[in-house]
């Protein structure tokens, strides 16, 4: 998808967006599935898991539903209308299922939420939402994986979960249970901000510091030309997996209660 500015329908901000998915070198079929409407304040990454056309139908179901959500009144409304979405594609990816006789079918999902000078992640799995202020990266989301958890309890190192033979079990996901279970964090934009939204085929081929040093070098250029190199290097460097990703940045429309040079909060939600 070609970026584009795109303005916000309450006329505080506009909206650059780049996306890309490819399929891999390895898979036959892209499980991936990409949403981006500017216009409402919404972007989603949704990876499907289940083999076969069971995760492609899973992550479609996510963004169908999404696309559904219409023009939002405000970041509650939005989230709620967000939410309501994703119960409705978990219900139908958890029948689908049971339709077929297949005990896992799902998808990851991360979802990029902006009202105002407001914004909200909501995930579900171990695809990502990355945000790019100034010369810092932060990744926004924490990954529902069995080795995050332990990482979490302190049983193992940094070191060792990067060899760890489970390091790719998945412990949420869209589908699997009776309704959704997803984490927020939210926090206040800054004129500038860039959100990277991606699914783990790309980051099993990036680490976090080489993320940054893309992303800060890319600064001044446009997004879809930052896409195509962090797709391009996934695939040059193995793509066993789906790769997509969803860029984002956010311009400040000259409008008073926006942050600026550090003024907003800390990230609320899990840290």
């Amino acid at each position: 998808m070609n970026a584009k500015m795109v303005a916000s329908v309450d006329g505080m901000m506009a909206f650059e967006t780049s996306t890309r998915t490819d399929v891999g070198r390895v898979r036959k079929l892209n499980e991936d599935s990409l949403l981006a409407l500017p216009e409402s304040g919404l972007w989603v990454v949704a990876d499907g898991m289940g083999g076969h056309t069971a995760g492609d139908f899973a992550s479609q179901t996510i963004v169908a539903q999404m696309k559904t959500i219409g023009l939002p009144t405000g970041a509650m409304d939005l989230r709620a209308r967000f939410m309501d979405r994703l119960t409705k594609a978990n219900a139908r990816i958890h029948a689908h299922a049971a339709e077929i006789g297949q005990k896992t079918i799902g998808a990851t999902v991360v979802g990029l939420l902006i009202q105002q000078d407001h914004f909200a992640c909501i995930w579900s799995g171990d695809s990502r939402i990355y945000r790019m202020r100034g010369r810092k990266l932060t990744r926004v989301t924490r990954d529902h994986t069995e080795v995050q958890a332990l990482l979490d309890a302190g049983s193992i190192t940094a070191e060792q979960a990067e060899a760890w033979p489970r390091k790719n079990v998945i412990t949420r996901a869209i589908g699997v249970t009776d309704l959704p279970e997803c984490d927020m964090v939210e926090g206040k934009l800054a004129d500038g901000d860039v959100f990277l939204l991606c699914s783990d085929g790309l980051t099993e081929y990036f680490d976090d510091s080489e993320l940054a040093d893309v992303l800060y070098e890319g600064v001044d250029f446009p997004l879809e030309g930052m896409c195509a190199h962090l797709v391009g290097t996934a695939l040059a460097r193995g793509g066993k997996d789906n790769v997509s990703v969803v860029m984002v940045r956010c311009q400040q429309l000259d409008l008073p209660g926006f942050a600026v040079d550090g003024d907003y909060p800390e990230l609320r939600g899990l840290q």
